[in-house]
């Protein structure tokens, strides 16, 4: 088996409501943020309420906006990558003298 390949786990994370309230319970992040919980849901509680849609819709656009990355084309990326190849090459020694004194350097 793997060692170390499981996240680390944390007995009392504690879990925090927008109404307010606060439990603990085992999960792989020490603290966790709900909108809606158990005391709160109308499920649970039998009172009818509307639950904030329009902060959902908020909430989930912008993290959308946060999760979009600045997108490469395959263009772009063909080319960086053949520009880092030439950089490497670039930086290999030219003469055996040349690899000996990296050898050296890399001794020290």
């Amino acid at each position: 088996m793997k060692a170390a390949i499981h996240p680390k786990w944390f007995e009392e994370a504690k879990v925090t409501c927008a109404c307010g309230n606060a439990f603990v319970l085992g999960a792989t992040v020490p603290e966790i943020k709900v909108e809606v919980c158990y005391n709160c849901h109308p499920f649970y509680t039998g009172q009818m309420k509307y639950v904030d849609t329009a902060g959902r819709v908020d909430a989930f656009k912008t993290k959308l906006s946060r999760a979009q990355t600045k997108v490469v084309s395959k263009t772009a990326k063909r080319a960086l990558k053949r520009e880092k190849k030439i950089q490497k090459e670039l930086e290999r020694p030219d003469t055996l003298e040349q690899l000996r004194k990296q050898a050296k350097k890399a001794k020290k």
